[in-house]
């Protein structure tokens, strides 16, 4: 059963408009969900709003938003004082502007919907604007109010329709200098950096997400099974140790152990990290005579 629409409302490009349907591209309905249960007697747990000060249970129709200015002292808002806040994307994706989808920083990206022509009568405009964006490789910059609240969303053409990507506020993405700028900037000496090269096109590949398994998801159904079952219960695997300190030659050990695999695996005779593990060792044996070297003249 398809989900309900989320949004709907009009897409809107300069005077050309469409009737328009958005729903969530992503869910989470999948996911293992847990009731909190009273240990005693096995029952659901119920959660009430309480008054912070009497401990009394608050009907719905008494509960209203209020925003604290100062102290204990709030401003009340109505849910119907909060509809009068009247803007035109309440009900319309007015599309302000195009940019290169390489100019947003993926920082920005939020939560994604897919856009849908909303009747048969808006269809050819809905693929004009598809069409138009696709042929130009731009997105668009658009305005709408979700949840009571004005989300900025790019708009980028997908399949026959529109993916429609919430993106955050300036204010609300913090500032990478207080945090990225206090990291040293450490020189890698450039044998290391090859034998680094080498293991990540060693691991190159696509990206495949029905290949990658949400290994937490497997390992709670595995364990509520058993205990369903009354089976022993599945134990955590044990955290691996590692004690290499020299990054050398850890970063050899990768290399060597990614070319086991595969020889292993294609029934190759010959390792194909040799020639770098030879090029690391003469530039490692020649550091270790200079340094020889530099020892004798003082």
């Amino acid at each position: 059963m398809a989900p309900r629409a989320s949004w709907k409302g009009y897409l809107k490009l300069s005077l050309v408009s469409c009737s328009v349907s958005m729903f969530p591209a992503t869910t989470t309905a999948d996911r293992i969900h847990f009731n909190i249960l009273n240990r005693a007697t096995g029952n659901r747990v119920r959660y009430e709003v309480v008054d912070a000060e009497t401990g009394e249970p608050v009907e719905k129709d008494d509960r209203v938003k209020g925003y604290a200015v100062a102290g204990k002292n709030y401003v009340l808002l109505e849910d119907d004082e909060l509809d009068q806040v009247a803007l035109e994307s309440t009900h319309t994706l007015d599309i302000e502007s195009f940019v290169d989808r390489a100019e947003v920083d993926g920082l920005f990206l939020d939560e994604s919907h897919y856009l849908v022509p909303g009747d048969d009568v808006g269809l050819e405009a809905f693929a004009v604007i598809r069409k138009a964006m696709e042929k130009e490789n731009l997105v668009g910059l658009a305005r709408v109010v979700l949840h009571r609240r004005e989300r900025l969303l790019m708009l980028q053409p997908r399949g026959r329709g529109l993916l429609a990507t919430a993106l955050r506020y300036r204010n609300e993405v913090r500032d990478e200098s207080d945090y990225l700028d206090d990291i040293p900037n450490t020189r890698v000496p450039g044998d290391m950096l090859d034998l680094a090269v080498h293991i990540l096109k060693s691991k190159v590949g696509t990206f495949a997400p029905d290949t990658f398994e949400d290994r937490y998801e497997t390992a709670l159904k595995k364990l509520i099974a058993a205990k369903r079952a009354g089976k022993e219960l599945p134990s955590a695997p044990e955290p691996k140790e590692s004690n290499v300190i020299d990054l050398m030659e850890a970063l050899r050990r990768s290399v060597k152990g990614g070319a086991s695999s595969r020889k292993e695996a294609s029934g190759a005779s010959r390792s194909p990290a040799k020639p770098a593990r030879k090029a690391a060792a003469r530039k490692t044996a020649a550091r270790k005579t200079a340094r020889k070297k530099m020892k004798r003249a003082s």
